[in-house]
């Protein structure tokens, strides 16, 4: 008999017989049908992703933004212009130093894994629950490639996939060698460096060719967190790092022990310490800039130009030291004009330090000449800080220039106290000396007198505290200094270095002045009467020139003075162009010069010589002309070298007489001061080299009442000659034909005395 099942028992029986299995069976399916479905739906996600993933064209066809380059003509680097300081190395150019300490930092399984390493993932989580820190990520070279170039930088599971996704898709494209070449030159390491060999020159000045175990090490400390890790800004924390990857390379064998030991105690030694081997030419480097934007536009920070400018960098450090030298020396003259600004400390040192910073930082540093506040003063003592705790006392030699400022019984406004911002420099190694930014500006420009190449420009004291470049762009009166230029088109007209011209009181009508009644004196103040007009250029005589522009007319002059580049617009046709009242720059008459100099021949100054792009291919290369061609001939040679002989004759005998300390015969050129000695000018020449300097105030006023072309301009062409010359041999300018030399003075053959206006005796 079949026995009936109540639910009851049916409810017992599933316990009982079935129930428990079922369950440990589901409970355990639970899990693999888990699995099963995230791997379904991570698959899912993955082909989506993978789908959704950006071309790799870029990478694939990479081609880095390397910024504008601005070379000397001797190969030294004077400017780098762009948002990303980089240069492009080749993976077989790396040296295995740096190749070793990359590896170890970032990815020792770098040739072993396919672009995402499951075993260093492990360790490096093992490591770091060990360690109880992060010191390892697991971040492969190749991810950090993907990431870089096509990812943002949040920190999500979407974009972690991504981001492995295309270190796959990266490592089927390219070879590894490749992939760690990107990676070397497209990382950024702080201080607008990337890629490493930029960071070898930046931080260490240095190729990554000459970087030692320690250097390698401390740059492959960078990827991770550049700003954290800058050893200019925190050592203590970049130290730890580096110590880290000397470790990890020590472990995994490219370091032996005493290599690793060695590593640990080397000083290192930044590119910030040696600053003054860097060559300095801001000038030069921006105005190459500008003129290289003016044809590549768009291209021109981010295509890896190179431009080579005519510049030499001996002449150039050789301008550099004239013109400030030249400033400080006229700054000194005149004292010290007391503190830039006062701040009143709080008494709450913290509080006190950050204003102490504020100041500083407002103040900025000009050149060598660093902004400090005072803490303590007295006339035997200084103490002052440049912020962060440190401070510098000054005493004895180095309180001098500033001694006045120290006397108690000084307005406040003038006297050093507490709380004053100063400058001070180091006068000697760990010696400071209170010293104050000049006022005064000057300027300097050098070049070939046979094709117009730019030697050596100094557009002022201090590119970063005013970028106007002087040696361009100052359109300033050029005083006596325009003389030549009047004289030359009197020997067109007949006179001759003999004509006797009366150095005498004139007045002048309004009409020929365009404006009011002139009364013109000399500098000096004196009159010697009818003089040659050798002499007369010599000793600058004012009322000499006026009456040669008088006889030769002023209409005539200001055509003929075209012939020099200069624009007849900047220079009225009225009497007072004799004496320099129009406009010009260092830059224009450092062509005009050269005229007389190279016998008559324009050739226009010009900076650039050549451009190329990253890979040394030619894209603009400068034509210049040559004197000698005759094409280029503006005035006569027989002119040329007459005019020659009478700015010789300055320096013999002249204004410029102090230029014989150089001890060369083969010097030549012209003083020059402007009303009320605005402007000093001196502009002159060797035959090959024409140089010009210039010294003034930005806004105008008056430099002194002695003060002159001579006194103030000269003593920085001096200096720069002294060097640009040096080794090179005298040379002389000779006789062209049609020129003759009679009773020891030079004539056209068609006006030797007794005849034209040189026989007139007088010209009144």
């Amino acid at each position: 008999m079949r026995k009936h099942i109540t639910p009851h028992d049916r409810n017992r029986r599933h316990h009982r017989g079935f129930a428990w299995p079922k369950l440990v069976g589901a409970l355990i399916a639970l899990p693999l049908v888990g699995a099963v479905c995230a791997a379904l739906l991570g698959t899912v996600a993955l082909l989506l992703a993978n789908d959704r993933l950006p071309s790799i064209d870029a990478l694939v066809e990479y081609r880095p933004k390397v910024p504008l380059r601005i070379y000397t003509a001797d190969g030294q680097l004077i400017g780098e212009f762009g948002e990303e300081r980089r240069s492009v190395v080749h993976i077989a150019d790396v040296p295995p130093v740096l190749r070793n300490a990359i590896l170890a930092a970032e990815d020792a399984r770098f040739f072993e894994h396919s672009g995402v390493d499951i075993v260093g993932i492990a360790r490096a989580a093992v490591t770091n629950v060990v360690s109880g820190g992060r010191e390892q990520g697991a971040s492969t070279i190749t991810m950090q490639v993907a990431r870089n170039f096509f990812l943002s930088s949040e920190k999500t599971y979407t974009r972690k996939i991504y981001e492995i996704l295309l270190a796959l898709r990266i490592e089927e494209s390219l070879s590894k060698q490749q992939i760690l070449e990107v990676y070397i030159n497209q990382i950024f390491l702080g201080k607008r460096a990337y890629g490493f060999a930029s960071a070898a020159q930046v931080y260490f000045g240095k190729p990554i060719s000459a970087l030692s175990a320690a250097e390698a090490a401390m740059l492959a400390g960078l990827p991770k967190a550049p700003s954290l890790f800058n050893p200019l800004v925190n050592p203590k924390r970049a130290t730890e790092r580096q110590h880290y990857i000397l470790r990890r390379m020590y472990e995994i064998g490219v370091l032996s022990e005493p290599q690793y030991r060695d590593a640990l105690e080397e000083k290192l030694r930044y590119a910030a310490s040696a600053r003054e081997d860097t060559l300095q030419a801001p000038y030069v480097a921006e105005m190459a800039r500008a003129l290289t934007h003016e044809m590549f536009h768009e291209d021109t920070y981010t295509a890896g130009l190179k431009v080579y400018t005519t510049v030499l960098s001996e002449d150039q450090r050789a301008a550099n030291a004239a013109v400030k030298n030249g400033v400080i020396d006229y700054d000194r003259k005149y004292g010290y004009r007391g503190p830039e600004a006062y701040v009143e400390l709080s008494s709450d040192p913290q509080r006190a330090e950050d204003q102490i910073d504020d100041a500083v930082s407002d103040a900025a540093d000009v050149d060598d000449f660093l902004a400090a506040v005072v803490l303590e003063a007295s006339p035997q003592s200084v103490k002052v800080t440049r912020g962060r705790g440190a401070i510098i006392e000054i005493r004895g030699d180095g309180l001098k220039f500033a001694a006045a400022a120290l006397r108690d019984r000084l307005p406040a406004a003038k006297r050093i106290r507490r709380g004053s911002v100063v400058r001070i420099t180091e006068s000697k190694p760990a010696e400071w000396e209170i010293a104050q930014v000049p006022e005064v500006e000057a300027a300097l420009v050098a070049c070939n007198t046979d094709d117009g190449s730019v030697r050596a420009m100094v557009g002022g004291f201090d590119f970063r505290h005013n970028k106007f470049n002087r040696a361009t762009q100052a359109w300033r009166q050029p005083g006596s200094s325009f003389k030549p230029f009047i004289y030359s088109s009197a020997l067109e007209k007949g006179f001759m270095t003999t004509t006797i011209i009366n150095d005498a009181p004139i007045s002048i009508d309004p009409a020929l002045t365009g404006g009011q009644a002139w009364d013109p004196k000399n500098y000096d103040g004196k009159y010697d009467g009818p003089l040659p007009l050798r002499q007369a250029l010599a000793k600058s005589k004012n009322m000499v020139s006026i009456r040669v522009l008088q006889a030769i007319g002023p209409r005539y002059a200001q055509d003929y003075i075209t012939r020099f580049g200069f624009d007849a617009a900047r220079h009225p046709a009225y009497l007072t162009m004799a004496l320099g009242a129009g406009a010009v720059t260092p830059w224009q008459m450092a062509g005009a010069y050269s005229v007389f100099a190279n016998g008559g021949y324009r050739v226009e100054p010009y900076l650039i010589s050549q451009i190329t792009d990253s890979d040394g291919r030619l894209l603009a290369q400068a034509h210049p002309g040559h004197a000698g061609d005759e094409g280029l001939r503006v005035i006569d040679a027989r002119n040329a070298f007459i005019m020659n002989s009478l700015l010789r004759e300055v320096v013999r005998a002249g204004t410029a007489t102090r230029a014989q300390s150089l001890h060369r015969g083969d010097l030549a050129g012209k003083t020059g001061t402007t009303n009320d000695s605005h402007d000093a000018w001196f502009a002159g020449y060797q035959p090959t080299i024409a140089a010009i300097t210039w010294v003034g105030f930005d806004q105008p006023r008056k430099l002194g009442s002695r003060e002159t072309g001579g006194g103030l301009a000269l003593p920085i062409w001096m200096a720069y000659m002294a060097k640009a010359l040096k080794g090179v041999p005298e040379r002389s300018m000779p006789p062209p034909p049609g020129v003759v030399d009679w009773d020891g003075d030079w004539y056209y053959e068609e006006t030797l005395p007794g005849q034209g206006i040189a026989s007139l005796g007088l010209v009144e």
